[in-house]
């Protein structure tokens, strides 16, 4: 029955990533950064197959990761920048940029805490809740940072998808603002998800 149960989790999981991951993939605004922003994505659903039957992950990380693929191919296929979601957003609110970018960065935050959280404990890495929460914030803001840098050095080897890439829309602080919606969906999965994560690897263990 366990076995049914994941198959047709595995089933679901990848049939949503597949259609996404299609639609994505037909006529997007620029196929360069396309790539660029679905490689992640792509690169994530490779490890979590190889990895499935030797670590299998809680249920709520197979779903946030999923999430957190959509929110890729989607900003890939429109570029960050012109998602139709962030224009309505920004004319609702009256703002003067599509943050869409933003709920990338929010979930770059979130949910790598979660994964972080769970290599931790499974891991017994660290013992000490306090010390955990405190690496896991770090390990996503060290995460983020370095992702900036790839943008950086994205930009200066191809001008031509560097602005689609970059996504700064002219915001000065966007590269600071970006790690910061980061460390808030960190923030979140700590605070808000510890419960429900610790609840989830126990009845995996």
């Amino acid at each position: 029955m366990q076995k049914e149960k994941v198959s047709l989790a595995l089933v679901i999981w990848s049939l949503v990533f597949l259609v996404v991951f299609i639609w994505s993939a037909i006529g997007p605004k620029d196929y360069y950064t396309w790539a660029l922003e679905v490689a992640p994505a792509v690169i994530g659903a490779i490890i979590l197959l190889v990895t499935r039957s030797r670590f299998p992950l809680t249920t709520l990380l197979y779903v946030l990761i999923l999430a957190h693929c959509l929110v890729l191919m989607v900003g890939g296929h429109y570029t960050y920048a012109e998602v139709p979601f962030g224009d309505w957003v920004k004319n609702v609110t009256g703002g003067d940029r599509n943050n869409y970018d933003k709920l990338g960065h929010l979930m770059q935050g979130l949910v790598p805490a979660v994964i972080a959280r769970e290599l931790l404990i499974r891991l017994s890495v660290v013992s000490s809740p306090a010390w955990r929460n405190l690496f896991i914030l770090s390990i996503c803001l060290g995460f983020s940072a370095f992702y900036e840098l790839i943008e950086w050095w994205v930009a200066l080897l191809s001008d031509e998808a560097a602005e689609s890439f970059l996504g700064t829309q002219g915001y000065v602080w966007d590269t600071q603002s970006d790690m910061f919606w980061a460390l808030i969906g960190a923030s979140f999965s700590v605070i808000f998800l510890s419960r429900w994560h610790d609840h989830q690897i126990k009845r995996l263990s």
